[in-house]
């Protein structure tokens, strides 16, 4: 299994929950894909990013299928005029 984690800092926090909404829209995508959370920061808990993306995949090819299907790369070009900063980290388990 894969564990894909995504990180981001937004240019205005205020867009947090649109940019929330539009990567909920990718949730279930593709097969493989076993898990799939969203969040956003929570006022009065420690944070240096509005929003973090936490997901599993099955195996490479999942995770491959999901970074390569026509939503997620429309996501992808919405989400990337919103953001100051992305950080990633996959890893097997």
């Amino acid at each position: 299994m894969i564990k894909h984690i995504v990180m981001w800092k937004l240019k205005d926090p205020a867009e947090a929950a649109r940019f929330k909404d539009e990567l909920l829209a990718c949730r279930g995508i593709v097969p493989g894909m076993r898990e799939f959370e969203v969040a956003t920061r929570s006022e009065g808990l420690e944070a240096n990013v509005d929003v973090l993306l936490y997901s599993v995949f099955e195996d490479k090819a999942a995770l491959d299928a999901y970074q390569v299907h026509p939503r997620h790369k429309q996501a992808g070009a919405l989400l990337g005029q919103l953001r100051e900063a992305r950080t990633v980290l996959d890893y097997e388990i």
